[in-house]
């Protein structure tokens, strides 16, 4: 096996010396110099670099994971509401779900980390960024839109449930209907606080066949990624010998997501993970030589890891 050191030499350039000296360079606590040291140098010198981006990065715009004993949202397992069986079964839930999601995104503003790599994008051509993010605050950080590509889709994105009908639109109309107006003394997140049933007819109805009921336009469990978004996915990872893998804010356990670090490192990327949880042995997270792990919030972490190349990040 080559030892870690044979790849990343363990002696800082002559520039870092110097700014760690000075004390120019002023780091978070929870990020290991030598770590960075090692990251920062290998980012400069990379051309082509992917990002798989989760839940993590918008944690701190106040965007819910739902992870753990947070994927639930009131009594009810976020991947029964994020289903078409759980649609059909109940569209008065699942929308207010939704709405009450798109809501909270629109309130949301983006944090640094958003802003980061917005900024890494524009400096790096070759850059490309994986988000399974639905809440719009990549878009809003002014990620240029051909350096990013959703493959959870959006929760401005609505189309008709209608196979036969091909109406679908961008709507940022909050609430997108009156009869999901939310209380404004009241958090319909809490379980304590009781749900009505919105009656179908009350339910948002696409407006070209207008007997069905719209659903958002996200890919829900159980539903294929759309062929565009794979296909732009696949047509950069054909280009050749990948440099830098980020894993942002993600467990990476959801396919096709889940493949893309495996797809990397058979093309020669490095791996560097930024989560709140420590490693677990997820695929994700389990390091090899070269390899690196910051553990962390992701506002705070990916600024500092790319502010060599971008700058400060206020």
């Amino acid at each position: 096996m080559v030892e870690k050191s044979a790849q990343v030499p363990s002696r800082k350039s002559s520039k870092f010396q110097k700014e760690l000296q000075d004390n120019s360079i002023e780091l978070d606590p929870a990020i290991n110099i030598d770590e960075y040291t090692s990251f920062s140098e290998h980012l400069k010198s990379s051309t082509r670099i992917l990002a798989l981006i989760g839940a993590g990065l918008s944690a701190a715009s106040g965007i819910p994971t739902f992870r753990g004993a947070g994927g639930f949202w009131r009594e009810h397992d976020v991947t029964d509401l994020a289903s078409p069986e759980g649609f059909y079964r109940n569209p008065s839930l699942v929308w207010q779900f939704y709405n009450y999601r798109r809501h909270q995104a629109l309130k949301a503003m983006p944090n640094r980390a958003h802003v980061a790599l917005a900024r890494l994008a524009k400096q790096k051509p070759g850059f490309l960024a994986i988000t399974q993010n639905i809440d719009g605050l990549s878009e809003q950080a002014n990620h240029p839109p051909s350096q990013l590509e959703r493959i959870h889709g959006s929760l401005f994105e609505i189309r008709c449930t209608n196979r036969d009908c091909d109406f679908q639109e961008t709507n940022f109309t909050d609430p997108i209907v009156p009869a999901l107006q939310l209380p404004e003394d009241q958090d319909i997140g809490d379980v304590n606080f009781p749900l009505r049933e919105v009656p179908r007819e009350e339910l948002p109805h696409c407006p070209k066949c207008t007997d069905s009921l719209l659903r958002p336009g996200i890919v829900l469990f159980g539903e294929a990624v759309p062929q565009p978004v794979t296909e732009r996915i696949g047509d950069w990872l054909d280009q050749g010998q990948i440099d830098l893998m980020l894993a942002i804010g993600t467990t990476a356990i959801v396919y096709p997501a889940a493949g893309y670090i495996h797809i990397a490192r058979v093309n020669h990327a490095r791996v560097a993970v930024v989560d709140m949880e420590p490693k677990d042995g997820d695929d994700v997270q389990r390091e090899q030589d070269g390899d690196w792990f910051f553990q962390g919030d992701a506002s705070v972490i990916v600024p500092e890891l790319l502010k060599e190349v971008i700058g400060r990040v206020p």
